[in-house]
């Protein structure tokens, strides 16, 4: 593994200054899971956003759904009326733009938003389809034979781990 991996917690700063000028009074955050869902749950806390915020799953919409079945992770849950929402929406890394394609068929399962706009920490570039983040942390390239993933500890601190693609 010759790749360097940043530091995910010093992304993560960069990732709350990054979102606050992309956020309106009706703007609603919603992560993708997981990594996104730990990003969206610690950036609704550190931005001072009352309740709770969307969490979204590409599990139902996936173009490889056969391949991979339904992953046990959190389902759906958007405590917000989608109809005419702005939504910015959040993950951990953007690589092929299949996660996100998924997650729009998601969202517009629930209602059509008045806009949706995405945040990453990782834009590893790859895109296979027309998908472009509004806010990316940082960029990194790796091969295709290796996998970026955000990791939790316990404490909620965020690391970066690099996998070989199996």
């Amino acid at each position: 593994m010759s790749s360097v991996v940043p530091d995910a917690e010093a992304l993560y700063l960069d990732l709350l200054a990054g979102v606050k000028p992309l956020m309106r009074p009706e703007t609603k955050l919603v992560g993708i899971t997981s990594g996104g869902a730990w990003l969206v749950e610690r950036l609704q806390k550190d931005l001072g956003l009352p309740g709770a915020p969307g969490i979204i799953s590409s599990a139902m919409h996936r173009d490889d759904f056969s391949r991979r079945g339904l992953s046990a992770s959190v389902q759906t849950a958007l405590p917000f009326d989608v109809n005419g929402a702005d939504v910015l929406l959040l993950d951990d890394v953007l690589y092929t733009g299949r996660t996100i394609r998924a997650v729009l068929n998601e969202l517009f399962d629930f209602g059509r938003p008045a806009s949706v706009r995405l945040a990453v920490l990782v834009d590893r570039g790859g895109r296979e389809l027309p998908v472009a983040a509004d806010f990316a942390a940082t960029t990194l390239t790796l091969p295709d034979t290796q996998l970026l993933a955000l990791a939790r500890a316990n404490d909620g601190a965020f690391s970066l781990k690099v996998e070989e693609n199996k």
